[in-house]
C-alpha cells in the first residue's frame, strides 16, 4: 500500500510539473519580469511575507503579495483563506502575469514544501529565497524530516541568493545540504555572528514577541539584501501590523481573547509562553484547538504535550477532520495532555488547573471556553485564524474564527 501511494504521488508530482510548464509557456513566463521573493520554513512564513511587502511598500516600491492570508496587487485584494498556501499553476502564473503586466518591480510568494515537492512553483524564477526555520510537519506526506528539509531546501537551490536562519535547530543540517549542491548562501542571527544581525526589539519601543523578533530579523536581511536602505527599514517596520489570525487579539475587556494560525508544537511553544505574559492576577490560560484529519497524526500527541507546558484549561474540538473520527483525534491530542498530569472533564461547569474538555462542535467548545473564563483569563483558539471554511467530511462549510468568537461574545 505504501509503494503504491509513492507510485501516486510521484505522478501527481508530474502531473503538476506538466502543468507548470504549460502554465509558464502560456503565460509567458511571466516571472522573469519581477523580482519574486519566495519565503518557506515551517512557522512565520505568512508575517515573514507580509513584512517583507510591508518594507517594500513603505519605501516606494512596487510590489504584489501572495500569501496564505491574501493576494494583494495594487489596491486589490483578493482572500486566499482556504487550506492551501500557494496556489496551482494555472491559478497562480495568470496571477504573476496581471501583476508583471501592470508594472510591478516585486512579487513576495509566500511558498509552501507541498508546492515545491508538487512542482507547482515550477518555473517562477525566485530572486531571493528565505527559510524562516524547518520543524517536523506534514510527516504523513513527506515521511521523513530529512525529505521534508530537502524539500524546503529546493527553493534555496532556485533562488538567486538564499538566506537561513542561523539560530534554528535545521541550520546543521540544512546547510551541510546547501554546501553539498555547491550553494552559498546567506545567514540571519540573533545569538550568533552572522551576515544579517538585526534585534527589533532593542531598536524600537514597539516590543514584539520572540518569535516574531525572528521573522522581523529575515524581513530585514531580505530587504538588505534587495538593497533598502538599512534605516527606512527599521522605521517601516515600525509602522508595521500583524497580517489577520497572527496573534490577533479579538477581545479585551474582560478575559483577553486572542485567535492565532499555530497549528504544530513548535508554533505552541513559541505563542502559548508569549501569552501567558498577559495573564493579570489569579488569571488562567485556557486553550481551544485541534488537529487537522488526514493529515499528520503523528505529531498531534506531541501538540497535546506542547500545550499542557503553558496551558491551564484546554478544550479539544474540531480543526478540519475531513472524514476523520473527530473524537478520535481528540484522544490522540489528549495523550499529550495525560502526560502532562491533565484529567479530563465530562462537565463544562469547571475551573480547575490541569484539566481538558473534549467537544468537537468548535463553536460549542468557544462557548465554553467564554462561560468558564474569568475577568483576568486569556482565551487563545488557535489552527484556523484567517481561514474561511472547516472541512467536515468532505464538505466544506463556511466559518470564521473571529466572527464566531464575537458572536459568542454578544449572546452571553
Amino acid at each position: 500500500m505504501e509503494r503504491l501511494k509513492r507510485k501516486l504521488q510521484w505522478l501527481i508530482n508530474y502531473y503538476h510539473l506538466g502543468r507548470s510548464i504549460l502554465a509558464n509557456i502560456i503565460y509567458g513566463f511571466p516571472s522573469r519580469r519581477l523580482k519574486v521573493i519566495g519565503v518557506t520554513g515551517t512557522d512565520g512564513k505568512t508575517t515573514t511575507s507580509h513584512l517583507i511587502y510591508h518594507i517594500l511598500k513603505s519605501t516606494g516600491r512596487k510590489v504584489a503579495l501572495i500569501s496564505s492570508v491574501s493576494a494583494r496587487i495594487g489596491d486589490e485584494e483578493m482572500e486566499t483563506g482556504l487550506h492551501r498556501t500557494t496556489p496551482d499553476a494555472f491559478e497562480m502564473q495568470p496571477i504573476i502575469k496581471r501583476i508583471a503586466d501592470k508594472g510591478f518591480e516585486y512579487l513576495v510568494l509566500e511558498t509552501t514544501s507541498h508546492a515545491l515537492d508538487q512542482n507547482r512553483v515550477y518555473g517562477i524564477k525566485y530572486e531571493v529565497g528565505v527559510s524562516t526555520n524547518v520543524t517536523p510537519e506534514h510527516l504523513d506526506y513527506h515521511k521523513t524530516y530529512a525529505n521534508l528539509l530537502r524539500t524546503k531546501a529546493k527553493l534555496l537551490l532556485r533562488a538567486k541568493t538564499s538566506i537561513v536562519n542561523k539560530d534554528d535547530g535545521s541550520f546543521s543540517e540544512l546547510s551541510e545540504y546547501l554546501k553539498s549542491k555547491g550553494k552559498p548562501f546567506f545567514t540571519y542571527s540573533l545569538k550568533a555572528q552572522a551576515d544579517f544581525i538585526f534585534d527589533f526589539n532593542k531598536s524600537s519601543k514597539k516590543g514584539v514577541t520572540s518569535f516574531n523578533n525572528y521573522n522581523y530579523l529575515a524581513a530585514y536581511s531580505v530587504c538588505t539584501q534587495l538593497g533598502i536602505d538599512k534605516d527606512k527599514i527599521v522605521d517601516s517596520l515600525k509602522s508595521f501590523s500583524l497580517p489577520e489570525g497572527r496573534v490577533e487579539k479579538v477581545f479585551e475587556k474582560g478575559p483577553i481573547i486572542y485567535v492565532d494560525f499555530a497549528h504544530t508544537p513548535n508554533s505552541f511553544r513559541n505563542v502559548l509562553p508569549e501569552l501567558k505574559k498577559d495573564l493579570k492576577k489569579d488569571g488562567l490560560l485556557i486553550h481551544v484547538f485541534g488537529s487537522a484529519g488526514l493529515r499528520d497524526e503523528k505529531k498531534r500527541p506531541d501538540m497535546g504535550s506542547a500545550s499542557g507546558e503553558y496551558a491551564d484549561i484546554v478544550i479539544l474540538t474540531e480543526e478540519d477532520y475531513r472524514t476523520e473520527d473527530p473524537e478520535k483525534i481528540c484522544r490522540e491530542v489528549a495523550i499529550g495532555l495525560e502526560k502532562h498530569g491533565f484529567k479530563k472533564q465530562n462537565t463544562s461547569l469547571f475551573r480547575n488547573k490541569k484539566t481538558y474538555l473534549v467537544n468537537i462542535h468548535r463553536n460549542e467548545a468557544i462557548r465554553i471556553a467564554l462561560t468558564i473564563a474569568k475577568k483576568n483569563d486569556v482565551i487563545v483558539c488557535t489552527g484556523k485564524s484567517h481561514e474561511r471554511s472547516l472541512a467536515r467530511g468532505t464538505k466544506e462549510f463556511p466559518w470564521h474564527e473571529k466572527t464566531e468568537i464575537l458572536k459568542a461574545l454578544n449572546s452571553k
